[in-house]
């Protein structure tokens, strides 16, 4: 009798957990971004931010937000409730820019991670 209840019991511990570990986003399927690419338009003063970030539910697990920095100092925190697409996807930001200024630009899993990239203006 103990046996089967101890069975039992630790049947229900496993099955607990591989419930747990299927339908929990953050162990299931979140990633971090896995690039993000930088392109300054000098011409249009705009900063082109690609993101490689893939997710199955965009409106689930996406970027929640993506930093700026220019020369060291925060100049935008741009908040996203879901992601454009499923995987590869472009931002774009007007920001006036000289020759030498160094942009910073982090992108953050609502999830987990982030990835950050520079680019100097050229």
């Amino acid at each position: 009798m103990k046996k089967n209840m101890f069975r039992s019991k630790f049947l229900q511990a496993v099955l607990f957990i591989f419930f747990f570990l299927c339908f929990s986003p953050q162990f299931s399927y979140a990633t971090a971004p896995k690039s993000v690419d930088l392109i300054y338009d000098t011409n249009t003063q705009t900063l082109s931010v690609t993101i490689n970030h893939y997710t199955l539910s965009a409106g689930m697990h996406h970027i929640k937000y993506v930093e700026i920095k220019k020369n060291g100092a925060s100049i935008s925190k741009n908040n996203y409730d879901t992601q454009p697409t499923n995987s590869i996807f472009t931002y774009t930001y007007k920001i006036p820019a000289a020759k030498g200024d160094v942009f910073e630009v982090t992108a953050t899993c609502n999830f987990w991670g982030y990835k950050t990239s520079t680019l100097t203006v050229q």
